[in-house]
């Protein structure tokens, strides 16, 4: 098993930016990618970006490409998504996840998922 505890979320004007972290436990030998994904309301949830464990491979959605940054440090079994330039558009709950190798940007890739944070983007 592999827990996931998020942080980092809030309140941040249009513009702004902000920092997510994702501390992973357990069996984190396990994990072949962490990925950060976000819902808002009355959406479905979509993939934001993610990065494999071993490698440092990335890879983002297009809405994000340019504006976030996907990292890890494997010391601390801990993913970031910095966020510049936020959007009004990207006020959403942010989820991180576990799992792979399979479709990495899709929900069923992913094994383990964090509670999630709160991100709120005021125009």
């Amino acid at each position: 098993q592999v827990q996931l505890v998020e942080s980092g979320g809030g309140l941040v004007q249009a513009g702004g930016s902000l920092r997510l972290s994702c501390a992973a436990s357990g069996r984190t030998f396990s994990i072949f990618a962490m990925g950060w994904f976000r819902q808002a309301p009355g959406k479905e949830r979509e993939f934001v970006a993610v990065i494999t464990r071993i490698s440092g491979v990335t890879s983002y959605a297009d809405s994000v490409k340019g504006r976030f940054t996907i990292s890890r440090d494997n010391a601390k079994n801990t993913v970031y998504l910095q966020m510049y330039s936020l959007k009004s558009e990207d006020t959403a709950v942010y989820y991180c996840a576990a799992g792979g190798p399979g479709s990495m940007t899709r929900s069923h890739g992913y094994d383990y998922w964090g509670q999630g944070t709160q991100v709120t983007v005021s125009s």
